[in-house]
């Protein structure tokens, strides 16, 4: 029986070489030729069975074909980075403006570690392994986009696999792992409204139509959405991040327009809230003799996790960090993650690899001095491999 575990351990370096030459030449949104060019090239080292990529396809796609028939499951991982200058003072950072300020470059590391200990036993896998390295994950966009590429397609997926690293939940220590059954992320959905009235002088309020005051009472009537109809037992967040209007502290702009994001995570908060940004907004307009247009933009829907897939996961966990390092993740986040697509689409599971230090070198996700113990990075192609092997 192949040894998943040891396997894993001493692939660790080269896991972290992986992850260096990627953090090293981070790349945004579906603009990644570099790091396109690199993973399929690792790939063709460590021998899969096929490799798609390019002619108008976004992301990566690669098969590996088990020694005996069996269902597909997809195992998936980000590569995209963040437009934000490193501060990090890594002798492999990146000095060209953009930066992996959120784990993606291992994520693509230790899915590569993962082709690389599938290969090494195929004749003991059941089944195909369907590995999707994903661009332009940050803006929502990157796995909306291969599903409409075909990435569900030939062969078609029965379930898919994932881990998102860093320190994104807390209580964990080094070298533990974290499932959660049901809503682990959620929805990450955007809006802007334009309210519309009637400009003038700041002496002659009456004579004019106030968009700035149609949006203040908008944006304090959208938090009792969250506190007066949300059920408490059901997070939910409405955030205004922007707003715009007026040039000069003695007029009364034409128009003002807020921004924001909406955070869910059931598929029907995600519509009521919805539903209440645009009568809200369209009543207060009306009521204050002006009038609003409303635009909403879907992100990622709620990362749900199967119950089947992750009572898998967490006895793949188990078996390769024992059952004192595999706790359950006490409370979702509303950070959004755009694995949920392809959770809608397939029964999936996806899981926490805390690759923190436990100390002050921790830096939250996002931050232009975040970075990554990776002393841990084998746990990943380790519990993904064993759940390959058993599910």
């Amino acid at each position: 029986m192949f040894d998943v575990k040891k396997k894993a351990q001493e692939m660790n370096d080269r896991i972290i070489q992986w992850r260096r030459t990627l953090h090293a030449t981070p790349e945004i949104g579906f603009n990644t030729p570099v790091t396109e060019k690199f993973i399929v090239d690792e790939l063709e080292k460590i021998g899969v069975d096929e490799i798609r990529h390019g002619n108008g396809m976004r992301g990566i796609v690669a098969l590996i074909k088990g020694g005996r028939p069996g269902k597909v499951l997809g195992i998936r991982a980000d590569y995209d980075a963040l437009n934000m200058t490193e501060d990090t003072g890594l002798p492999f950072a990146a000095t060209n403006g953009n930066m992996h300020a959120c784990g993606h470059d291992a994520h693509a590391a230790i899915l590569l570690g993962t082709a690389k200990l599938l290969t090494e036993c195929r004749d003991e896998l059941q089944g195909t392994i369907k590995l999707l390295f994903q661009p332009s994950e940050e803006d929502g966009k990157g796995a909306p986009a291969m599903i409409e590429d075909g990435v569900f397609e030939n062969p078609a997926m029965d379930g898919i696999i994932g881990l998102h690293t860093g320190n994104l939940w807390k209580g964990f220590m080094p070298g533990e792992a974290g499932y959660r059954f049901g809503a682990l992320m959620a929805a990450a959905d955007w809006f802007t409204v334009t309210f519309e009235g009637k400009g003038g002088h700041g002496a002659t309020p009456h004579l004019t139509v106030d968009p700035v005051a149609m949006a203040c009472q908008a944006v304090n009537l959208l938090q009792l959405v969250v506190s007066r109809e949300t059920s408490p037992l059901d997070s939910a967040v409405v955030t205004v991040g922007t707003i715009q209007g007026g040039t000069m502290p003695n007029i009364i702009a034409p128009s003002c327009t807020i921004s924001g994001t909406i955070r869910s995570l059931s598929p029907e908060t995600r519509k009521n809230l919805e539903t209440r940004l645009k009568g809200i907004c369209t009543d207060v307009a009306e009521a204050l003799r002006g009038k609003a247009s409303v635009s909403f933009r879907y992100g990622p829907p709620p990362l749900i996790n199967d119950r089947g897939m992750t009572e898998k996961m967490k006895a793949a966990m188990e078996d390769i960090l024992g059952t004192e390092a595999v706790h359950e993740v006490e409370e979702p986040t509303m950070g959004g993650e755009d694995m949920a697509f392809f959770q809608e689409k397939v029964p999936g599971s996806f899981f926490f690899l805390p690759a923190n230090y436990g100390d002050e070198r921790d830096y939250p996700h996002h931050h232009p001095k975040f970075n990554l113990n990776e002393s841990v990075f084998w746990i990943g192609p380790a519990v993904m491999a064993k759940y390959a092997l058993t599910w």
